[in-house]
């Protein structure tokens, strides 16, 4: 490391004057202890992260069996374990397959070599398919944390240890049929996934999806109680929103659910 990498560059301060002490704003404090979470297990993988749903499975993965080893398409069509990669690394460009969503349940994957996985007659997996059909379709089968892929043929991926190939040939799966699926997609988190429909936008639209969904009126005229909004707030904040809402709506006299 050079020498000026150790010099701490700050505020000129000049001899006789004084600093400044900073003060601290403790109104976000709450906000700023949350440390964001850190993914250990991604990290150790160059960034690669653990799927642990049928729906994370889509664009670019890996196949990985024990750690930081991953399933490698060969130009012949077959496949075989690649080499331990080390610590912080991800996988090889010939260890990355894209991943096609069939249905909520099956998957495809298409090699490098734009050809798609398939389960032969003998249980041997080859990757020479153009189109997707029956034999080119896995389930991921998730349980205990743990995760295997089972062919049409009901067999579950796994690796050949007289040579290393890539097979499914075993009805039940066991610890040689473990594997973890790794994405380097970004997460896309929707904050109001769990929010409802009528919950999202402020408390003044809130009020309004509450009013279309149960009001009628005869002239089909939106009328809203005049009252402030100030109650509204606060009954967010005090977990009564939907009570106060029911109030509000049955000084209306047109509520079908209020007497």
């Amino acid at each position: 490391m050079s020498e000026y990498d150790n010099v701490r560059i700050g505020k000129l301060v000049l001899k006789g004057e004084r600093q400044k002490t900073r003060k601290r704003k403790h109104k976000n404090r709450k906000h700023d202890d949350i440390a964001p979470k850190i993914d250990a297990d991604s990290i150790k993988h160059g960034s690669w992260w653990k799927v642990t749903k049928v729906e994370e499975i889509s664009g670019p993965i890996a196949i990985e069996f024990g750690n930081h080893t991953y399933v490698k398409a060969l130009d012949n069509g077959l496949f075989t374990l690649g080499a331990p990669h080390n610590e912080g690394e991800g996988p090889s460009p010939e260890e990355i397959f894209t991943a096609v969503s069939i249905n909520e349940r099956k998957v495809a994957f298409k090699s490098g070599y734009n050809k798609y996985l398939r389960v032969e007659k003998n249980g041997t997996v080859t990757g020479r398919s153009d189109a997707i059909g029956a034999t080119e379709q896995w389930e991921p089968v998730f349980e205990d944390g743990k995760m295997a892929l089972q062919g049409y043929n009901d067999c579950f991926l796994s690796i050949d240890p007289e040579d290393d190939s890539l097979v499914a040939n075993v009805k039940k799966a066991g610890s040689d049929q473990f594997i973890q699926i790794r994405s380097q997609t970004i997460k896309e988190e929707n904050p109001l996934k769990d929010v409802p429909n009528e919950e999202q936008g402020n408390i003044k639209q809130i009020e309004i999806n509450y009013v279309k969904k149960f009001q009628k009126f005869q002239d089909k005229r939106l009328r809203l109680c005049t009252d402030g909004k100030k109650e509204l707030k606060k009954a967010k904040q005090e977990g009564t929103l939907h009570e106060t809402l029911l109030d509000r709506r049955s000084k209306m006299k047109a509520d079908r659910y209020c007497k």
